[in-house]
């Protein structure tokens, strides 16, 4: 029997101190949802403010504490405690605690997010991308990211146009995304 990683279900996206493992992909429902295990290590800043125009998101604790900001206003979860984040609507997380958070991580529908999130991986993988980014490569590369996916997911802070403008700068400089 094969392993999560030999499957290509793990994500781990290196020195980030967060990793993923896939439990059902957009073939396994259909495209109905996409659902990872979430392991986050103390001290993870999160993502960018965002948004995700076309699905709704999900966070539930497994266990550790986890910080949810949607829409304005931070909230702690703790093991069994859910945030469900409305499409459209702007949110970020992080895990400011000692111990590492494991959670579950829903977007439904799930449309082209794994995607996202292998390109993003393999950029990690690479050493093309660093999260939070850390020199303009990265920034420029995380950029044409979220404008390739703008129906997945889109940057409130900074701006998407500044993302925008920044893929087109990348662009222009030959970057390329991963398929």
């Amino acid at each position: 029997m094969q392993t999560a990683t030999q499957l290509g279900r793990v994500l781990d996206f290196g020195a980030t101190g967060m990793w993923w493992e896939i439990t059902h992909s957009k073939e396994d429902t259909n495209g109905e949802y996409f659902e990872v295990l979430n392991v986050i290590e103390p001290g993870f800043g999160g993502p960018p403010l965002h948004m995700h125009p076309m699905a709704e998101e999900s966070y539930e604790v497994i266990e550790g504490f986890l910080d949810v900001y949607v829409n304005g206003e931070w909230r702690k979860l703790g093991p069994g405690e859910k945030a469900v984040v409305p499409k459209g609507m702007s949110h970020t997380l992080r895990n400011p605690y000692r111990d590492a958070v494991r959670m579950i991580n829903i977007h439904r529908p799930a449309l082209d997010i794994e995607h996202f999130f292998r390109r993003m991986h393999s950029l990690v993988a690479q050493g093309k991308l660093t999260l939070p980014p850390k020199n303009l490569g990265a920034v420029i590369r995380l950029s044409m990211l979220f404008t390739a996916h703008e129906n997945e997911i889109k940057s409130v802070v900074p701006s998407q146009w500044v993302m925008k403008v920044l893929a087109f700068i990348g662009k222009v400089f030959g970057y390329r995304l991963p398929d």
